[in-house]
């Protein structure tokens, strides 16, 4: 089949998150400018999810529902298929996304007082998740050395040995800097963190988006004891583009963490699940793959775009290479003051991205550019880019 991935969708009247936080920023912005921020795409759905969710409309009621035993074999042989994970559906739990399940995670596995790890930049709700709930940020900034990130095991191995420290949060593949961790990174943070008695909490959203030349383990999948201390959260809801339907799967092989945090659902009173959204994962799963493979090329695509492009139009920049997610780190600091970067590019540029900063300290003076759109699109925001620190 062939697949729509040029035709963009205006999103300006359908109460979009990232348009609506657009018009925000840019009251006067024209009706003809996309956003490149939050992480979904403005693309056609894909045409398998759009029609399955169809038939199953016509056929069911909305009412409350369980997980289903379709959705658990599919979220189980999605793992399996695509990253060698086996697993057992009893390890499965459900959420309404992928950040309600840290925010869940810090209350089941820690205490007031406690520390939680977090390797910074990072996606902003890594920090919420922790002192929103009367815990402490203990950070470990990941060492930059060129246009490649790498994990700091001295430092790491120096902050978890402090006995205040009981969680790690980990981001993997890597939001927002791109890195797809290898198989004996995360092993030495497991052995890390194993010996110091801090479990592990893996958000793995993006790990069906790696690109060319790299591949994702799963946390626990490297081996049977590792497994014992890690909570894996997934979603179909970056890879198909239904994050709006929030349905997220949190797999936890360790029996008494699973019991934890299902104690803390229960706490908050979350039960049942969203159907059209475990539906949803189901179609995904189950019929998506081609569509995947045709997604996945339109973002190795325009990370390659945008990287000639950088190179020849802002030599000063530096785009990280993209190995996974479809989200664009780079550093844009020879160009601006970094205080004054977002009033440039929002006012002079009509350049909608997630500014540097919310990811951290040393996020300053850098933009993540959301990939997942038309290439025409892209090239047009590029090219205001250009124009802005060219002037």
């Amino acid at each position: 089949m062939q697949y729509d991935f040029e035709t963009p969708i205006n999103r300006s009247k359908m109460a979009s998150a990232k348009w609506e936080k657009m018009k925000e920023c840019n009251p006067s912005v024209s009706e003809d400018i996309f956003p490149f921020s939050v992480a979904d795409a403005d693309l056609p759905l894909a045409p398998e999810i759009k029609e399955g969710l169809k038939d199953y409309i016509d056929q069911t009621v909305l009412g409350y529902t369980i997980v289903s035993p379709d959705y658990l074999r599919a979220v189980k042989e999605w793992n399996k298929t695509k990253h060698h994970f086996e697993l057992d559906t009893d390890w499965i739990l459900t959420t309404p996304g992928v950040v309600p399940a840290l925010h869940l995670a810090v209350r089941a596995y820690t205490e007031p007082g406690d520390s939680v790890v977090i390797m910074t930049p990072i996606y902003p709700p890594f920090y919420s998740a922790v002192t929103s709930q009367d815990r402490h940020l203990s950070e470990v900034p990941l060492l930059k050395e060129g246009t490649h990130y790498s994990i700091d095991f001295e430092q790491l191995e120096k902050t978890v040995s402090d006995p205040k420290v009981t969680l790690l949060l980990f981001c993997s593949p890597h939001n927002p800097v791109g890195r797809v961790w290898t198989k004996e990174e995360l092993t030495r943070v497991a052995e890390i963190c194993i010996a110091n008695g801090v479990k592990i909490v893996s958000d793995e959203i993006h790990y069906d988006l790696v690109m060319p030349g790299h591949e994702h383990t799963v946390f626990a999948a490297i081996n049977d004891s590792v497994a014992e201390h890690v909570v894996v959260c997934t979603s179909a809801s970056k890879t198909f583009n239904i994050a709006g339907l929030q349905t997220a799967a949190v797999i936890i092989p360790n029996e008494y963490m699973r019991e934890r945090f299902f104690t803390e659902m229960d706490r908050i009173g979350y039960h049942g699940a969203n159907m059209i959204g475990l539906k949803a994962t189901e179609l995904a799963y189950t019929k998506g793959s081609d569509w995947l493979d045709g997604f996945k090329d339109l973002i190795a695509h325009n990370a390659e775009v945008l990287q000639q492009f950088v190179t020849k139009n802002l030599p000063k920049a530096t785009a990280f290479p993209l190995e996974g997610t479809y989200l664009q780190w780079i550093d844009l600091r020879p160009y601006t003051d970094p205080e004054a970067l977002e009033d440039t590019l929002t006012h002079k540029g009509n350049l909608f991205f997630n500014e540097g900063y919310h990811f951290g300290e040393s996020g300053k003076g850098y933009e993540r550019i959301n990939l997942a759109c038309p290439t025409a699109l892209l090239v047009k925001a590029l090219d205001r880019l250009a124009e802005v620190f060219n002037r």
